[in-house]
């Protein structure tokens, strides 16, 4: 990861026009080529971003980010106060707490009860910015990708729309729908799935581990 504190204005041009005045700010370029920049303020959210694949092409005081879309940030340096680079090695990922994991594991063996139909590909399938909880094809034959979580909120929305959004490049899988999949979905997060084109699912969990208990006990 390389990480540059910088005197910078940006500005960024594609779905719409915005622009960041000059000020003192941190640049995040992640080894995916993900591009970032941040305030000393605004908790873990990047004040504007360039998502991967993309293009960054680097003058002595001005870095364009471009990509396929369309899309442009221009980044104009006046000075640059810090430039590093930290190699992080791979990650292992986010590991779940223990009910998130075993709904995980009991809707990869039951995925109808998500929605009829829906039969199971791979659980963990890798995308190139993380692996999708599940990947199933629906009873129509079409690709869906599934996020579960233990309680549904905005960023597991967003997550789930950046793995459909990379699948989707994968001709073998394309198109594909999401399904965002928690024991309780907040209503914020209901809102942004709509818009994001996400379907949303409430889940009951305690029920499906007496299924499963029951399962075990007859069988």
């Amino acid at each position: 990861m390389r990480l540059v504190i910088a005197e910078c204005a940006v500005d960024y041009e594609g779905r719409l026009n915005a622009h960041l005045p000059r000020a003192t700010r941190l640049i995040m370029v992640k080894a995916d080529g993900c591009v970032a920049i941040h305030s000393d303020g605004g908790a873990y959210k990047p004040l504007n971003w360039m998502n991967a694949p993309n293009m960054l092409e680097e003058n002595a005081d001005v870095w364009v980010v471009s990509n396929a879309k369309g899309e442009r940030l221009t980044i104009t340096l006046f000075e640059v106060l810090s430039d590093n680079d930290h190699p992080l090695g791979d990650d292992p990922g986010l590991q779940k707490d223990g009910v998130e994991a075993h709904l995980q594991e009991l809707l990869s063996e039951r995925p109808w009860v998500i929605e009829e139909g829906l039969a199971l590909i791979r659980r963990e399938y890798p995308t190139d910015i993380g692996p999708v909880d599940l990947l199933c094809t629906d009873a129509n034959g079409a690709t869906v990708a599934v996020e579960i979580k233990r309680r549904g909120e905005i960023d597991g929305v967003e997550q789930l729309a950046r793995y459909v959004e990379r699948l989707s490049l994968d001709s073998r899988l394309a198109p594909v729908r999401g399904i965002f999949v928690a024991q309780l979905i907040a209503p914020q997060a209901r809102t942004l799935a709509e818009a994001r084109g996400v379907e949303t699912v409430e889940i009951d969990y305690d029920g499906l581990r007496e299924v499963e208990s029951n399962h075990l006990t007859l069988f």
